[in-house]
């Protein structure tokens, strides 16, 4: 007994209590407002997902915080072997160091968060969460011209974000600009093609050309660019030998691209058909 009272008086003890007890305190109050926001019948379900990963990124940081104060003059007590430590640690741990810039880098620039549809290489889809190591991706495809949920879930490290071009599909507006593109023969009536193509275009997209239209003014004086047409337009593209592309540029609402899509195709398929 008297053996374990020097350990019990010790200033390594003291912060062992403490920091366990930081850690129960961060529990119940993550618990007690995730329990609050689920409950809260005001926020949309996008809004609860997303303040629930920020109630429980939050937590983490705090957690992390609170430690380094209370083993502040352990680790002082240290500080000349840790810089040896750190070198090494530096290489053994340089993944997971990128992991958590990746993670700086994305909540200091917004790049993305909880909603966005985003690519990051070969990888597409909805952010469901993230957090200081992994962002994790309802997956859309198949492939990088379809729309469609898979229906699997994707898991990329934050430090992909270091060494890939990023590509925001969704920027946090009602609609946007979208690309299709339909292959021809050169022995076809392109010109033909064209027309049912920007018909098509034309018809399935005069629903919501105003509000289009409203949006890009926003758009044009938020940013001051000039903002483009929102009218659909073709280009025509030679891949390769024998070959016509017909890439038509069509606005569309950022929940219904692949619905307008399909309906263009559809209506065009049918107009052009012998």
């Amino acid at each position: 007994m008297r053996e374990l009272l020097p350990v019990i008086g010790s200033s390594v003890f003291f912060d062992l209590l403490k920091s366990i007890l930081l850690l129960l305190i961060l529990l119940i109050a993550r618990t007690v407002l995730v329990r609050w926001i689920k409950g809260n019948q005001t926020l949309t379900i996008d809004a609860k997902r997303r303040w629930i990963v920020t109630a429980r990124n939050s937590m983490v940081l705090g957690l992390f915080v609170g430690l380094v104060v209370i083993w502040a003059h352990e680790l002082e007590a240290f500080a000349v072997s840790l810089v040896a430590l750190a070198a090494t640690v530096v290489l053994a741990t340089k993944e997971l160091i990128l992991c958590w810039s990746g993670a700086a880098l994305r909540v200091g620039g917004g790049v993305y968060g909880v909603g966005d549809r985003i690519q990051l290489g070969t990888y597409r889809g909805v952010v469901l969460e993230y957090d200081v190591f992994a962002t994790k991706l309802l997956e859309i495809g198949p492939g990088q011209t379809s729309h469609l949920y898979t229906g699997r879930t994707v898991v990329f490290p934050n430090s992909l974000l270091f060494g890939n071009p990023l590509i925001k599909e969704s920027p946090s507006q009602e609609y946007g600009l979208y690309v299709l593109s339909v292959p021809l023969q050169s022995t076809d009536d392109w010109q033909a093609a064209e027309q049912a193509l920007l018909n098509a275009a034309k018809v399935e997209c005069a629903s919501f050309m105003d509000q289009m239209g409203r949006q890009m003014k926003l758009l044009e004086q938020r940013n001051l660019l000039e903002a483009p047409s929102p009218e659909p337009r073709i280009t025509i593209q030679l891949p390769e030998a024998g070959r016509i592309h017909l890439v038509l540029r069509f606005p569309a609402p950022d929940r219904g691209r692949s619905r307008v899509e399909q309906a263009i195709l559809r209506r065009y398929l049918i107009a052009v058909r012998p």
